[in-house]
């Protein structure tokens, strides 16, 4: 831990910046030239440890989602106003608690979204054309050919019409393909014909995940969605993993009723050595890394300390 004191009488607290993200970047020396600051760069790993961390912190920049914010922890923060999240899934924070015990928590919504699309896109082609297996192949001395799938003309079906889902359908609109919508928000909307979601799954050859995880998403996907889809679809989530039925996704792949799937997100971060995805050839993974870029990282991270600003000048912006 290192401690720095300036000026500012706010106390700022990073309990979790493992593996480091913050420490070196621009944000970071502008954060503790206005401010109290408490570094960490390991993990809490207990709730226990969280609030020994956070105790006495009047502002969190929370890096990492495996950090909880529960009713518990909250409930023993009395000092705490603000949590100012890197990133924009709060599946880790209690929102109703957070409430209660009068802590606004803001986001970084928006500034991962192109990257997020890119990398969303790089696993559908590294699917569709097999890259992974025939990579293998080739160096293995092997020449493998005419396993590859045309992806111009085909349905890219986006479950999800946030900053990301729309990143990623221009995307692959780019590219030929034709884009079909499903949003828990049609009418946020109105430029995009918005189908249901028998009629996504039942003639997207591509479905792509771009939801929020909520009580709402969690399973999201499961055997009876899987049954309902184009045979021979393929299904890319970098989401968030507990949206997708993990096991009814394998059986799925193993049935043979999806090509294969692209996966950045997992049920259980990071993902165990004996996790059955591992096993499989037509299942291409990336270890929760769509939105880390230096170019993204830099602009998330300056705005999870730009909200911190706002936030104590009365004009809190990006609240959740």
């Amino acid at each position: 831990m290192s401690t720095s004191t300036g000026e500012a009488r706010v106390r700022v607290v990073i309990p979790d910046d493992f593996p480091a993200v913050l420490g070196s970047s621009a944000a970071w020396s502008a954060l503790k030239a206005r401010a109290e600051t408490g570094y960490y760069d390991d993990l809490p790993g207990s709730e226990e440890r969280l609030v020994e961390r956070i105790g006495d912190a009047e502002v969190v920049l929370n890096i990492r989602s495996s950090s909880r914010f529960s009713a518990q922890v909250l409930d023993a923060c009395p000092k705490l106003r603000l949590l100012s999240l890197w990133g924009t899934g709060t599946d880790h924070v209690d929102l109703p608690a957070a409430a209660r015990a009068g802590v606004t928590v803001t986001n970084t919504p928006g500034v991962a979204a192109v990257s997020i699309a890119e990398h969303t896109m790089a696993l559908l082609f590294a699917v569709a054309r097999g890259v992974v297996q025939l990579d293998g192949a080739t160096r293995d001395g092997r020449w493998e050919r005419g396993r590859m799938t045309d992806l111009r003309g085909k349905v890219c079906g986006v479950l999800g019409y946030g900053a990301i889902g729309r990143a990623f359908a221009r995307i692959a609109a780019g590219i030929g393909m034709r884009v079909i919508v499903w949003t828990m928000h049609p009418e946020r909307h109105p430029e995009v014909a918005c189908c249901g979601l028998d009629e996504l799954y039942g003639t997207a050859d591509v479905v792509s995940i771009h939801l929020r995880l909520s009580t709402s998403t969690e399973r999201f996907i499961g055997a009876g969605q899987f049954a309902r889809m184009k045979p021979g679809a393929i299904l890319i989530n970098t989401a968030r993993g507990a949206i997708v039925d993990e096991a009814a996704l394998i059986e799925a792949l193993d049935s043979g009723r999806l090509a294969g799937a692209g996966l950045d997100v997992f049920a259980k971060e990071p993902l165990p050595r004996e996790n059955p995805f591992a096993g499989r050839a037509n299942v291409v993974l990336t270890p929760h890394c769509a939105g880390i870029t230096p170019e993204a990282v830099e602009a998330g991270l300056a705005m999870a300390v730009e909200n911190i600003w706002a936030f104590l000048e009365g004009r809190a912006e990006h609240v959740v």
